[in-house]
């Protein structure tokens, strides 16, 4: 399936007082990595919010194998895990420099209508670019 690499650098503020990446900060990471994965089909969430699409995180799990330290270029590497319906689910792998894998995780996200708040299918122009892949 569709996957997209996008380079963080970690920041300051991302790190506790021995330098170390703060578990929290992850979750930023993997968005990043899902707002490119966005962009390179020709999409963003703003866009998309602005076509009456909102997507929620209904799940995240992440293993955490190795640390990330202040200023580390991290590689986020998100991929499309299945073809969507009323869900989008993501795997993502998180390399730093020396390519020494720090952490995989999922995500599940949902497509809900903007004004109903209801539940809908994946849209057509996104499902349309997932199958010219």
């Amino acid at each position: 399936m569709k996957n997209t690499l996008t380079h963080v650098r970690v920041r300051y503020g991302e790190t506790d007082q021995m330098g170390v990446v703060y578990y929290g900060n992850y979750a930023q990471y993997l968005e990043q990595g899902r707002t490119e994965w966005l962009r390179e089909l020709g999409f963003s969430y703003k866009w998309m919010e602005a076509n009456n699409v909102h997507l929620p995180v209904v799940h995240l799990s992440i293993d955490y194998k190795q640390p990330a330290f202040y200023d580390d270029l991290l590689t986020v590497k998100t991929t499309l895990k299945q073809m969507p319906n009323v869900k989008i689910e993501f795997y993502y792998e998180i390399y730093n420099e020396s390519k020494q894998l720090l952490v995989t995780a999922t995500t599940v996200l949902v497509f809900v209508n903007s004004t109903t708040k209801k539940l809908v299918k994946a849209p057509d122009y996104l499902m349309e670019k997932l199958r010219e892949e």
